[in-house]
C-alpha cells in the first residue's frame, strides 16, 4: 500500500493542507513547531484512529475550530482507480466519523487500508514504558498477519469488560462466572496467535539487531498468567483476588513482551539513546516482517530520526531506513546529513503551510 494523497483541515496547526506523496520517500523539512510532527500525526491517525502522541481527540482540533477532517487516497501498487481506497475521518468535540469509499466504516477498516508505523522521539518508551505499549505494538503485527485475530480480540475484550463490570459491582459469583467460558476460549486463541507471531518475528529482529548492537537481546512473551498453567485454572485461582481488586487480574490483557540483556531488563541496561535505537529496531523489524507476510508495503513515519542519537547510531538507523519495504515520511530541520534529498520528494513546511520543493 502507498499513500498517494492526503488532505488535512483544522488538525493541530494544519488547515487546508494537501500533499501528493512520493511512493518511496517524502522528506519534510522545517523549523521546530512548523507543523512537521503534526503532518505525521495526521497520517498516523488515518491509519490507527488515534495519535501516536496520546491525548484526546479534542486536543488535536485546531484552536478556534469545531473539529478536524482528514482524507487520504491509498493505492495498491501501480493501482487502477478500482484499486484505490478513499479513507477519511471527521472528528468534532465528542463525535468521530470514519468513512471508506463513501461508506461508514470502523477504525479497524482504517488499520487494514493504511498499515502505518511510527518512529518518533518518544520511541524509547517502547522499551522504558509499561506493558500496554508493547502489547499494542505486538497486537498491530498480529492483526495484519492473522485474519481472525481482530474478531477474537473483540470477543475477549467484550467478555472481559462485562466480567470486570460484574466484579466492580460485587454481583453474585454466578453472574461473574457466566463470562468465563467466552473469556477462556478467546484468551487461549489470542495467546496462541501472539506466540506464533513472536516465534516467527524474532528471526527478523535478530537480523536487524546484529547490525546495530554488539550484545544479544533475549525476546520473550509473558502471557499474562503463570507460564505452564492452564488459563482456566489460573482464572479460578485468581478469583478471590479479582473480587478484592474489582477486575480480572490474569489474561492476555496483562501480557508483556519481555526484552532482556544478560538476564536484566533492557531498560536497565541501555542509555536513552540506545533505548531509542532499540525501539526503532523493533519497529523496523516488524515493518519488514509484516510487509513480507502480507506482500504489501507499509507506511513508515520517522519524526526527527537524528534526535538523541550519536553519529554512529544515526548512520546505523539511516542505513536501515533505506532498506525497509515501506513508503517513508521523514521529518528533519533541513535536508542535509543523509542525502535524502537525492531521492523522492522534499517538502517544506512553515507555520502549518506545506510546499513541494523537489
Amino acid at each position: 500500500m502507498t499513500l498517494s494523497k492526503i488532505r488535512i483541515r483544522d488538525f493541530r496547526c494544519l488547515d487546508g493542507v494537501e500533499l501528493l506523496a512520493d511512493p518511496e520517500l517524502n522528506l519534510v523539512v522545517g523549523k521546530n513547531a512548523a507543523g512537521k510532527t503534526s503532518l505525521l500525526e495526521a497520517i498516523y491517525y488515518l491509519g490507527r484512529g488515534r495519535s501516536f502522541r496520546g491525548g484526546s481527540n479534542a486536543e488535536l482540533i485546531k484552536s478556534g475550530a469545531d473539529g478536524f477532517t482528514l482524507f487520504a487516497e491509498v493505492s495498491a501498487g501501480h493501482a487502477t482507480p478500482a484499486q484505490t481506497s478513499k479513507i477519511g475521518c471527521e472528528v468534532s468535540r465528542g463525535t468521530k466519523t470514519v468513512r471508506m469509499n463513501g461508506s461508514s466504516a470502523k477504525t479497524t477498516d482504517l488499520v487494514s487500508a493504511l498499515p502505518v508505523q511510527a518512529i518518533d522521539p518518544e520511541i524509547h518508551e517502547l522499551i522504558q514504558g509499561g506493558p500496554e505499549q508493547r502489547r499494542r505494538f505486538l497486537d498491530w503485527g498480529v492483526f495484519h498477519v492473522e485474519h481472525d485475530y481482530i474478531a477474537t480480540w473483540r470477543a475477549y475484550k467484550t467478555a472481559l469488560k462485562q466480567r470486570n463490570a460484574a466484579l466492580k459491582a460485587q454481583l453474585p459469583n454466578a453472574t461473574i462466572e457466566a463470562w468465563d467460558d467466552t473469556l477462556i476460549k478467546n484468551a487461549i486463541s489470542l495467546d496462541i496467535q501472539r506466540k506464533t507471531f513472536i516465534s516467527d518475528f524474532k528471526s527478523q529482529l535478530s537480523l536487524i539487531l546484529s547490525e546495530i548492537f554488539p550484545f544479544a537481546l533475549n525476546v520473550s512473551y509473558s502471557q499474562g498468567w503463570k507460564e505452564g498453567d492452564d488459563f482456566k485454572d489460573a482464572l479460578t485461582a485468581s478469583f478471590p483476588r479479582d473480587r478484592v481488586m474489582g477486575a480480572t487480574q490474569v489474561g492476555p490483557h496483562r501480557a508483556d513482551l519481555k526484552l532482556r540483556i544478560d538476564g536484566q531488563a533492557a531498560r536497565h541496561r541501555l542509555s536513552r539513546g540506545q533505548q531509542k535505537l532499540l525501539g526503532a529496531a523493533l519497529i523496523l523489524a516488524q515493518t519488514h516482517f509484516v510487509a513480507n507476510a502480507v506482500s504489501s508495503r507499509i507506511v513508515l513515519l520517522v519524526d526527527d530520526p537524528a534526535a538523541e542519537l550519536d553519529e554512529e547510531h544515526q548512520e546505523h538507523l539511516f542505513r536501515l531506513l533505506q532498506t525497509v519495504p515501506a513508503q517513508l515520511f521523514i521529518t528533519s530541520l533541513d535536508s542535509s546529513g543523509a542525502n535524502w534529498e537525492n531521492n523522492g520528494k522534499t517538502f517544506a513546511i512553515e507555520a502549518g503551510n506545506i510546499s513541494h520543493l523537489v
